[in-house]
């Protein structure tokens, strides 16, 4: 039921906003995906792929899990690929976490591995969107304090209600993998790069659009927008962003369609950028048929 009901907002969030805009700005960020966004798009995908595959790199090892990053690179833009192309964004963490799972024969701590690393990219992309907000507004920082207040209570109410076994590995891999010394300034280092990274694929979204709007006005919204675009409630990576982009231009005096038809664009980008994790995909089946395809009869003698 919960599976149905995040596509099911995501579709309602498009239908809201084809029925407010129409299909021309759709239409439009297709028709201006083209080009050098492209490329820049995939350059600047290269190098936040390799600082969120490096963090990956760094928690499963303060968690006792081997991983070399070279395999991290890889499986980490196959899952950026799934997550890109199938229903709610987080198909590929879970088929990385699995099959890295398999492959070093701990799926628990695997799957530990990769939901800690998400959550502490997600947690400084939301401390670096406050810091802007709060920066270029000072209306947000009470809005942001009542926020941390909330997160705090939330996560001491959490675990309270924990077994002592959860709460154990829950504080265990908090300290030993996140927060270890030697990891956490790396983590937040990785973690900042990447979510510049992907607000630079944003501005050359809005730039290919034609908008005026300055750096100052833009980086809030790019911030704004990449933080609804992790919600688990899209199809694909589409919808809450859409929606997010609309409301965002609407605010600084540009119309929702050309919120939209830069979420479509930075949308597109994402997608081609990903492609290489579709290259993943086919050399590791290619790979797996090969021993079965390379045996003759006599081989075996």
């Amino acid at each position: 039921m919960w599976t149905w009901a995040r596509l099911a907002g995501g579709a309602a969030i498009l239908a809201v906003l084809v029925w407010r805009v129409g299909t021309g700005p759709l239409l439009d960020g297709l028709r201006l995906t083209t080009g050098w966004p492209l490329a820049a798009a995939l350059a600047i995908t290269a190098v936040t792929t390799l600082c969120c595959a490096w963090r990956w790199r760094l928690i499963a090892r303060g968690l006792d899990v081997e991983l070399p990053l070279r395999t991290a690179v890889a499986a980490y833009y196959r899952s950026q690929f799934l997550n890109a192309t199938l229903p709610g964004g987080v198909v590929g963490d879970v088929h990385r976490a699995v099959r890295h799972g398999r492959e070093v024969g701990d799926v628990g701590r695997s799957l530990r591995a990769v939901a800690w690393e998400r959550t502490s990219g997600f947690a400084v992309q939301l401390m670096l969107t406050a810091a802007v907000l709060s920066l270029l507004s000072p209306a947000f920082v009470p809005a942001v304090a009542v926020g941390v207040v909330v997160v705090a209570v939330l996560l001491c109410l959490k675990g309270r209600r924990l077994s002592s076994r959860i709460g154990r590995a829950f504080t265990s891999d908090l300290r030993n993998a996140v927060l270890a010394p030697r990891a956490w300034p790396r983590i937040l280092l990785a973690s900042t790069i990447a979510v510049l990274g992907h607000a630079a694929v944003f501005l050359i979204a809005v730039r290919a659009t034609g908008a005026h709007v300055s750096p100052t006005r833009l980086l809030p919204l790019a911030l704004v927008v990449l933080t609804a675009s992790a919600l688990p409630t899209n199809i694909a990576g589409w919808g809450p962003r859409e929606g997010a982009a609309a409301w965002a231009f609407s605010s600084i005096g540009l119309t929702a369609a050309a919120g939209v038809t830069v979420a479509v664009v930075y949308g597109m980008l994402a997608l081609v950028a990903t492609l290489p994790g579709a290259v993943v995909l086919v050399v590791a089946r290619q790979n797996a048929k090969m021993p079965l395809n390379s045996e003759s009869p006599g081989a075996s003698r």
